[in-house]
């Protein structure tokens, strides 16, 4: 049965997109077939993110309008077998899509797809509503500040009342040393104020940055770096495996110990 997941955060700029760029090239490592559609009309990057941007000739509209058929638009990932991108229309603002057409959108694409995961818009509006039309289940991305994790709070209670109640909390851009010294919320402090079971927790790190201006998902380029390493550890997660969480303030301070070992500090 096609899982339909909805990666929505309330806040922009907290990495939801690469997050969710990431999280489909992870599901399509594990050889399972993913499709993700862009919802952001008017604003589209996940095309960018995944460096699949020169490949796009049909949008989601050109589908609805009857323009193309559904597998012509979509855009498949030649280094990663069973991904594929929807993309949004660029030059079309949010009202171009009514929430009945996400759903027949996502209907055709449940009957090849594993999963089918939608790239929420930042905000509240008709995009965010479009967005979780036919999701049946969200993963909310936040950053450990307390503006981010207020609109998490508030993009919670706005799913629940639209019925969908199988939600998981990803917090990324976690630095340990801002945790250590307190000048950064600890994920255990935002546990506690979203109450939603935790699915995983991203670090910080540069490396994502560059395979994002690559235009490269971090299973590709970066595999063996700790980011790809706790978003891969998601996915299995997603696929149901317990595995265990990574204590990014024991790996920070481990890392820094080795440093000074090899340095003399």
């Amino acid at each position: 049965m096609t899982r339909i997941i909805v990666v929505t955060s309330g806040k922009g700029g907290v990495g939801k997109t690469t997050f969710t760029s990431n999280i489909g090239a992870a599901l399509a490592s594990l050889d399972r077939k993913v499709a993700l559609v862009d919802a952001d009309f008017g604003l589209r990057n996940l095309d960018l993110l995944l460096g699949l941007e020169e490949r796009v000739v049909y949008t989601a509209l050109d589908v609805l309008a009857g323009d193309c058929r559904l597998n012509q638009a979509l855009v498949k990932d030649k280094r990663l077998k069973g991904l594929v991108l929807l993309p949004a229309a660029q030059n079309r603002n949010k009202e171009s899509v009514q929430p009945e057409q996400m759903q027949k959108i996502v209907d055709a694409l449940t009957e090849e797809y594993d999963y089918v995961i939608l790239d929420c818009p930042a905000g509240i509006e008709l995009g965010f509503r479009n967005a979780i039309a036919a999701a049946k289940e969200a993963l909310i991305v936040t950053t450990p500040e307390i503006a981010a994790v207020r609109d998490a709070d508030r993009v919670i209670g706005l799913l629940e009342a639209e019925g969908i109640h199988k939600i998981n909390l990803v917090v990324n851009r976690v630095k340990p040393a801002m945790v250590q010294s307190n000048k950064m919320m600890s994920v255990e402090d935002v546990l506690e104020l979203l109450g939603v079971p935790l699915l995983g927790v991203i670090p910080d790190d540069e490396k994502v940055i560059v395979a994002t201006n690559r235009g490269e998902p971090l299973v590709i380029g970066e595999r063996d770096s700790l980011p790809a390493i706790t978003i891969n550890n998601i996915a299995l997660r997603l696929e149901g495996e317990k595995v265990p969480f990574i204590d990014l303030i024991a790996y920070h301070e481990s890392l820094l110990s080795r440093l000074r070992r090899i340095f003399g500090g």
